[in-house]
């Protein structure tokens, strides 16, 4: 795996990921009933701006960095949009900017007791270092497997309410990433048959916006028709810090299938202002749509 999420922590591309999920979370939270959260692929947890990855490529100043600076100065729909993720961002910060959350952590900051975490990881030292993140907490189990092979397993869950993330590392090469976006479809519609209710969040970089778009185009059609999910219960959410193409990431974004009431509209309300601050070049852009609108 040459593929090492500590040198890209709190870059861009984290910053539109755990902004979506956060507001996932905060609505879920708005129901007394327990939840569960179920991560594929979850990484290390908790990352340290001082570390050695993250000094040789501090891609978080341009990303989380920027925001941390300018947030006060933000619209207020801005600001209760950031809120969710920038308040745990915060507590885990209280002398500077220093510790940034994986989606497991996240997790834990926003999750209440009673609600439980699942999370996979497949590479036995990161898997350690989620052990050492995540503590003691008793909500929490971890397996060191395929997220996807065990994803039906977890599906569905017994509290029938919930969130899963699909996030696997899109690895250099063309034919790896190609792997990813077809693991992801086949695990997307076992998913949804089994459990046609959940929040699914499906991250994905934009490289190739033809290879995007064919995902995009082809995960929505197996949704729709053959997991019953209806076309206003899908959202696309793209950003890209300069015109897309050759060279180092330039785009990322999520496809979420069954957002929680109010997510698009607190996105619709971020992704300009975000846009603008972390753009890196010229062509740089946003969208936040579903396919019943486009």
């Amino acid at each position: 795996m040459n593929y090492r999420h500590a040198f890209h922590a709190g870059n861009f591309a984290d910053v539109v990921k755990h902004v979506a999920l956060a507001l996932c979370f905060d609505r879920l939270n708005a129901k007394d009933t327990p939840y569960r959260f179920i991560d594929t692929h979850a990484g290390i947890g908790l990352y340290d701006f001082e570390s050695n990855e993250a000094g040789r490529s501090p891609e978080w100043k341009g990303g989380v960095g920027r925001i941390w600076e300018a947030e006060p100065g933000a619209p207020d729909a801005v600001r209760a949009a950031l809120a969710p993720w920038l308040s745990v961002i915060q507590r885990l910060n209280s002398t500077g900017l220093q510790h940034y959350p994986g989606s497991p952590v996240l997790a834990a900051e926003m999750m209440r007791k009673d609600d439980a975490l699942r999370l996979c990881e497949l590479h036995p030292e990161s898997a350690e270092l989620l052990r050492q993140a995540m503590g003691r907490d008793k909500r929490v189990k971890i397996e060191e497997r395929d997220g996807f092979e065990a994803l039906a397993a977890y599906l569905p869950p017994p509290e029938r309410r919930g969130l899963v993330l699909i996030d696997p590392p899109f690895e250099a090469g063309t034919s790896e990433r190609k792997l990813d976006f077809d693991w992801m479809l086949k695990a997307a519609v076992k998913a949804v048959k089994r459990w046609p209710l959940g929040t699914y969040v499906f991250w994905r970089p934009i490289k190739d916006v033809q290879a995007v778009e064919a995902f995009d185009s082809e995960l929505a059609s197996m949704l729709i028709e053959e997991g019953g999910i209806p076309p206003d219960k899908l959202l696309v959410v793209d950003l890209w810090v300069r015109e897309i193409g050759p060279g180092s990431l330039s785009g990322v974004g999520v496809v979420i299938v069954n957002p929680p009431f109010g997510v698009a509209d607190h996105l619709r309300a971020a992704m300009p202002w975000l846009c603008e601050l972390m753009a890196k070049g010229d062509g740089a852009g946003w969208r936040v749509e579903m396919p019943a609108e486009a």
